[in-house]
């Protein structure tokens, strides 16, 4: 049953609220685990290459399934999925906050993930069907403020929960919070929320969900691994195989579409518009999500600061993520594509002067201009990107676009930590002190500089193609 009509379900502000939970908690425990990574290491005895794993597993297993819960809310309803996508959270999460060893904590990440891939494309789909057009506005914007919130208080109330020790509990507070949470959200779920599907629901993609899942194992796995066991020739016939199974996945998905079916990624639509470029560009962006690894591991091990110091160290930072993501939508209305441009150049000048404050050994209150104007930059990057990059898409493709654009940001995430945290570990070279650790985060951050100049230069090509719609979506959706 569909729940859509004129007037919208009459119980959907109140609703509201239970789905903006769903929103909050997937992107609020990739942020929220940063500042937990060195308690972490101390108490399971974890090594680099699993704390990295830590992070990169979970935005992994989110991205490959992502797309794919979507499709799933559309054929078995998407209460069902919130519902089940909710408990596994929680569940998932308990097992976080109970693990006995890396392993277990990386085997309850990628549940977590998986259950967020599940969780999150229901959200934007029920406030579709629950809300008439008049009131998705004012919906839509609560839930993109979600993300803000989420992506602010991460690193500040991962430090508090650490530090607190309550019950005699650490690092497995930012896990175990979930749980009163998502039991909430829960009961409110199974009693506010209405059943709703797609009308006509297409079919799973599996064979794609198993080759990109393959594909980005042998990827990221050697990435991660080999820098610890000094790069032996597994790790380059993984990155090999990686390649072969990217071309696979890549013919697959182009069979399927030819079929007439729906593929988990719709390769027609790279020859729209800016597309290509823009995908090209989100790969490129989302790298940046090193920085509050290595940025969190330098103020902890290196700076000896607290868990609630490094939290509250990168409040000039999400202060400036706040700040940019506020007035973001009148930038973009302003500048068009000229935004993204604008906010990935202020994301380098930042970044570039908390490099240079660095190397001349400045006090570090002198990093907090950088600071926040990377984070302006970065929360005004944020909702530019999506909308650029599907604004020339056509209207009909919008749904698909946009779950690809949020596929890539994960991917991005998982590859930025693998990738840039690994450049940090290897500048560290197993040393310790002030010296060493500054010297791993400004040679990690240069990195970020580099990635963030490539896509600006990149950016300057879009809106030069031709598109076929020149109706801008601002919305992200899954479904």
């Amino acid at each position: 049953m569909n729940t859509h009509d004129a007037a919208g379900d009459p119980r959907r502000w109140l609703a509201l609220p239970v789905l903006l939970t769903g929103a909050f908690l997937p992107p609020l425990d990739f942020f929220i685990v940063n500042v937990a990574l060195p308690s972490i290491r101390a108490a399971l005895h974890a090594n680099a290459a699993q704390l990295q794993f830590v992070i990169s597993a979970y935005a992994a297993t989110y991205a490959v399934f992502l797309i794919t819960g979507g499709r799933l809310g559309d054929l078995y309803g998407r209460r069902r999925m919130f519902l089940l996508g909710i408990g596994g959270f929680t569940l998932a999460s308990l097992l976080c906050g109970l693990a006995w060893s890396p392993q277990a904590l990386l085997a309850g990440r990628m549940v977590q993930g998986m259950a967020a891939a599940a969780l999150a494309p229901q959200v934007l789909a029920s406030i579709r069907v629950m809300f008439p057009q008049a009131e998705q506005p004012r919906a839509l914007g609560l839930y993109a403020a979600t993300f803000g919130v989420a992506a602010t208080l991460g690193q500040l109330l991962g430090g508090v929960l650490v530090s607190a020790h309550w019950w005699g509990l650490g690092w497995q507070l930012i896990f175990l919070v979930n749980l009163p949470v998502g039991i909430g959200a829960l009961l409110c779920g199974s009693m506010l929320l209405r059943e709703s599907r797609a009308t006509h629901a297409v079919r799973l993609d599996l064979g794609g969900v198993a080759l990109l899942s393959i594909a980005l194992a042998l990827l990221v796995y050697p990435l991660v691994e080999g820098r610890e066991q000094g790069w032996p020739a597994w790790t380059y016939v993984m990155l090999a195989g990686a390649i072969v199974m990217f071309i696979a996945f890549v013919r697959l998905e182009m069979r399927v579409a030819g079929r007439g079916g729906s593929p988990l990624m719709d390769v027609r639509l790279f020859h729209e518009g800016d597309f290509s470029l823009g995908i090209l560009i989100t790969l490129g962006f989302y790298l940046t999500s090193a920085f509050f690894l290595t940025y969190a591991v330098y103020l902890q091990s290196g700076l000896q600061y607290s868990a609630l110091q490094a939290g509250l160290a990168t409040v000039p930072f999400t202060v400036g993520y706040f700040c940019g993501s506020m007035i973001a939508p009148r930038v973009i209305e302003a500048l068009g594509h000229r935004t993204l441009t604008l906010s990935c150049a202020c994301q380098a000048i930042g970044f570039g002067l908390v490099i240079a404050a660095m190397l001349h050994a400045l006090p570090h209150f002198t990093l907090v201009p950088g600071l926040v104007l990377a984070g302006f930059g970065f929360g005004v990057a944020m909702p530019a990107l999506i909308r650029t990059v599907i604004s020339g898409v056509d209207t009909h493709h919008a749904g698909l676009a946009s779950g690809m654009v949020i596929t890539a940001l994960q991917i991005s995430a998982a590859l930025g930590v693998a990738i840039i945290g690994g450049v940090f570990y290897t500048a560290l070279h197993g040393q310790s002190g002030v010296m060493a650790y500054a010297h791993a985060f400004t040679t990690g951050l240069s990195c970020n500089v580099a990635a963030l100049v490539a896509i600006t230069l990149l950016s300057l090509a879009l809106g030069r193609t031709t598109r076929r719609s020149t109706h801008a979506v601002p919305v992200v959706t899954l479904d």
